[in-house]
């Protein structure tokens, strides 16, 4: 996500550490290479234009010129202005008062308006009943696409009868069918066009009559760059939009639609589609976007994951055993598995605060296959092996390596791993420091990237 900007601002900032003391005309000369990066990156010349006009003018104060660490001083700013530009505060969901909640999806078609309304629908699931309306009528499939998601996702449909055309009738429909069966929030997943026509608004703003939604969010591919602002703009000012969905956010998006809509438009970026799973979809959050553009990381997001992946019960059982001084490898096999659940290794390396980011680490030896055989070879020993690996010797070693499809070798340094690992958990516990949370980052997050 973002490479390219984050590798050019990488590029831009590294250059003014290397001097010791800023001059304007460092100051100028970076900003322009700022400027640069984001309208390759499509954003909006506009937004672009305020931004640095912003920075230039915080940066060429005194105090940064003068500070002990001006670069720093400067990235800082152009974080800040960042943060800024594509709002301050996350800006949630919001429910009505007195339910149903009615959302409508509106959107371009290819924006991924279908996938996100079940996204949506799940994420709103923990603490509420949601059901998804199929009143996309003109696409070929997207009533069965809707119903075949929601299946998946154990998520309440409603759709159309036989030859039925009017999405807005349906639309009023489902009101009596989510009142029939406890729903407390409804969605409407509304047609697109490959672009804006008259024809489109007009049956979105009778939908919007005949149904007042609570919430009215466009679903914005952001692969689109400044397009998605003109698009932004035009349903807006039609239907009054409440939020921005940004799609495909873990792609080789530019970035344009990110740092442009909010500041284009006043319309808050809302939510981020981070994959294709029903599960990845996050709240939008600027500061921790600004940071990954900065190469800072995403710390919090991380701890996020992690806390969704982790069952707190087996957390908590791993955690007494540690303080017990028994962390065995039916713990170190729980580990490798929540790691799996974060995700593919490369966005993990993203979120994490490492200079140059993932690329810097690139040369590294993270092949994820490692993970795989250390699975398959504790995933081979029997329940006694696994609780007292001592007595693990030389023909275990080689029958456990056939069993796994791996080597003795390897074998041997899984064992060896395991051994590092439950002396780090040692000295944890005798510190006091093993909590829930602490299991987690100190216990996965610092072995998850050994490579034996």
């Amino acid at each position: 996500m973002f490479e390219s900007l984050k590798e050019r601002f990488d590029a831009v900032f590294a250059g003014l550490r290397g001097k010791g003391k800023l001059s304007g005309e460092d100051i100028s000369a970076a900003l322009r290479e700022v400027r640069r990066a984001l309208l390759e990156a499509d954003v909006n010349y506009k937004v672009v234009k305020e931004l640095v006009d912003a920075t230039a003018a915080r940066a060429s104060g005194a105090d940064v010129l003068n500070s002990i660490t001006p670069a720093q001083q400067v990235a800082t700013i152009v974080y800040e202005e960042l943060v800024r530009i594509m709002g301050r505060e996350p800006a949630p969901l919001t429910i009505s008062p007195k339910p149903p909640t009615v959302y409508m999806m509106v959107g371009l078609q290819g924006s991924g308006k279908t996938t996100t309304t079940v996204k949506i629908a799940r994420r709103m699931s923990k603490s509420h009943k949601p059901l998804v309306v199929a009143c996309d009528l003109r696409r070929p499939a997207a009533v069965d696409q809707l119903r075949v998601l929601a299946s998946s996702a154990g998520i309440a449909f409603f759709g159309p009868e036989s030859g039925e055309s009017d999405p807005s009738a349906v639309a009023k429909k489902s009101l009596s069918y989510a009142e029939d069966h406890l729903c407390d929030l409804i969605i409407l997943d509304t047609a697109g066009r490959l672009q804006l026509d008259d024809e489109l608004m007009a049956e979105l703003d009778k939908m919007k009559m005949v149904v007042p939604p609570f919430e009215v969010l466009l679903v914005v591919d952001s692969m689109t760059g400044q397009e998605a602002v003109e698009v932004s703009r035009v349903f807006n000012e039609r239907l009054s939009l409440t939020g921005v969905v940004l799609t495909k956010l873990d792609g080789d998006a530019r970035g344009g639609p990110a740092l442009a809509i909010r500041s284009a438009t006043g319309v808050p970026i809302k939510l981020a589609g981070m994959g294709e799973h029903t599960e990845d979809l996050e709240q939008f959050d600027a500061s921790r976007m600004a940071s990954r553009i900065m190469g800072m990381g995403d710390m919090a997001g991380l701890m996020e994951k992690l806390e969704r992946s982790a069952s707190m019960d087996e957390v908590e059982r791993m955690t007494e055993g540690m303080r017990k001084n028994r962390f065995t490898l039916e713990d170190m096999l729980a580990q490798l598995q929540q790691v799996k659940k974060l995700g593919p290794l490369d966005k993990i390396l993203e979120m994490l605060p490492i200079p140059g980011g993932a690329k810097a680490l690139k040369g590294a030896d993270l092949d994820v296959s490692r993970l795989k055989h250390t699975e398959a070879i504790i995933q081979s020993m029997t329940l006694k092996e696994r609780r007292s690996p001592e007595i693990i010797k030389g023909g275990r070693r080689r029958r456990i390596a056939e069993g796994s499809g791996t080597s003795v070798q390897q074998v041997n340094q899984v064992l060896a791993q395991y051994e590092q690992m439950k002396g780090m958990m040692k000295s944890l516990g005798k510190m006091g420091k093993l909590g829930p949370k602490s299991f987690k980052v100190s216990g996965m997050m610092k072995n998850m990237f050994r490579g034996r």
